[in-house]
């Protein structure tokens, strides 16, 4: 499931994104326009400023902007920015992987391959979907 924060951030990149002449918006306009509580959004945006998502402009016509295209910023790089792992098990996850502790042998787990089966058709999606995919949704 994803977490809140996971969600604000994809809603602040879809009205980011949606910015056709990329202008700085203060976080106030982000918050009112994506519902998202100011004091979390801040916290969200400085993150995606942070992994080079998002830049911003301090000063009068300052705030944040999309830094990267929308056809840039994948699903599955958010999700784990904010969420973590995809995977449903960390000892099916590829990038945060950890052995179960009351499992002998992921070799012979049947729940550790139908969820490294899960993994991978969820990321068979989520890497090939775009910030434009989820923008192109809503239009």
């Amino acid at each position: 499931m994803l977490s809140k924060k996971t969600k604000y951030a994809f809603h602040a990149l879809t009205f980011l994104g949606k910015q056709k002449d990329r202008k700085p918006i203060l976080i106030s306009e982000v918050a009112k326009s994506t519902s998202v509580p100011k004091k979390f959004l801040e916290s969200i945006l400085l993150d995606l400023r942070k992994a080079g998502v998002l830049n911003s402009k301090m000063g009068k016509g300052g705030g944040y902007y999309l830094l990267k295209e929308a056809e840039g910023v994948l699903l599955a790089d958010v999700i784990r920015m904010f969420n973590g792992p995809i995977a449903l098990l960390p000892c099916a996850s590829l990038n945060y992987y950890e052995p179960c502790d009351e499992c002998t042998s992921e070799v012979a787990c049947g729940l550790n391959k139908m969820m490294v089966e899960v993994r991978d058709e969820t990321l068979k999606i989520l890497e090939n979907k775009t910030l434009q995919d989820m923008i192109s949704a809503e239009e």
